[in-house]
């Protein structure tokens, strides 16, 4: 009853803004548009993008502007659920919060290690920033280099990781996006369940588990077959957390000579049901997206009254927004509403 009484307020406004978020339906009639303004127009008639994009000049319907509309939109969504939110669920979603820090880091890593000479564009995201991170994204777009960014997070607990790479040698943009990734799991993983109730902490250990697993497996696919990595490299590459995969196994898997015997090996683990179906019609970032789906939905419907709800809606969130931009890319490049939809994955014809 405490669990229900706790969450009871913050449910029923989670529960009010899933029905603004798009239906299967809506993807398919966003398929087969024909362009960037037809996208628009169509979403002026949804109530999660009405307000800003009635708000935009005409003369800015590109994709890099409506980009920024639903990142806006997604962020707001986060300002919404922390106002309901109480204190154990604030601190949840402080540490949720951080892959959007991370996802921030990242960007402004390219744009010094790529030299790339257009101007930060973060102003939408700062208001949400200054409220909720422990970064200045003022710092961080005066960066023009690698020792000065990182210098710029000193006073963020991103600055000793990334420090320690920094000074370790010659490194590159994938080292700090790697190190980056590692270390936002590894604090999800040791520190962000402490926030959590038992039974809570039961399904989040799950739904993280099986994230960091998948991620995993992917990583060491991809280093196979894309790059033919060897096994010591592939080790500094993984998220040192082992869920449903063995240690024995995880180091076969590693060790694997070649994809074809990767993927046999694959067989004998919790997740060969999973990847099985990879091997005929989707990829590994769609399965990967798909089993999260499935698992973020089933702790929904076990406990609605707990921090699932929350977690389930941002993931959906997130879904949406990278599904809308993929449609935005499809329809730029003229792809057939096919095409477009083979792209998203997910959505039922």
């Amino acid at each position: 009853m405490g669990n229900v009484m706790a969450y009871s307020g913050l449910v029923t406004k989670v529960r009010a803004m899933q029905a603004k978020l798009l239906t299967d339906q809506d993807f398919v009639n966003i398929a087969g548009l024909h362009s960037v303004p037809e996208v628009v127009e169509y979403l002026k008639g949804k109530p999660a993008y009405a307000d800003a994009l009635e708000r935009m000049d005409e003369t800015l319907y590109h994709r890099g502007n409506i980009e920024k509309v639903l990142g806006q939109s997604l962020y707001e969504d986060y300002s919404r659920i922390y106002r309901f939110a109480g204190m154990k669920q604030k601190q949840f979603m402080k540490g949720f919060w951080k892959q959007y820090e991370i996802a921030l880091i990242n960007y402004c890593l390219r744009i010094v290690f790529n030299h790339y000479e257009i101007p930060f564009d973060l102003d939408y995201k700062k208001e949400y920033f200054d409220r909720y991170s422990q970064i200045s994204i003022d710092k961080l777009v005066t960066s023009e280099s690698i020792d000065e960014l990182v210098d710029n997070l000193r006073e963020t607990e991103y600055y000793e990781p990334l420090q320690k790479l920094r000074d370790s040698g010659e490194t590159t943009l994938y080292d700090y996006n790697m190190a980056l990734e590692q270390y936002y799991f590894r604090n999800a993983w040791n520190k962000q369940r402490k926030a959590l109730n038992k039974k809570e902490r039961e399904f989040y250990s799950r739904d993280c588990g099986t994230k960091i697993d998948l991620l995993n497996l992917e990583w060491i696919y991809r280093a196979k077959k894309y790059y033919q990595m060897l096994p010591p490299d592939i080790y500094l590459m993984m998220i040192p957390i082992h869920y449903r995969i063995k240690i024995d196994e995880f180091k076969m898997l590693v060790e694997a000579p070649s994809v074809e015997q990767f993927m046999q090996l694959l067989g004998g683990t919790y997740y060969s049901r999973y990847f099985e179906s990879a091997r005929e019609h989707i990829s590994l970032e769609q399965l990967y997206r798909e089993c999260l789906h499935r698992l973020y939905l089933t702790d929904r419907r076990r406990d609605p009254y707990s921090i699932a709800t929350v977690n389930t809606y941002l993931f959906l969130k997130e879904e949406e927004i990278d599904k809308l931009t993929t449609a935005l890319e499809c329809i730029r490049y003229g792809l057939t509403p096919r095409e477009t939809l083979g792209y998203l994955g997910g959505v039922s014809q």
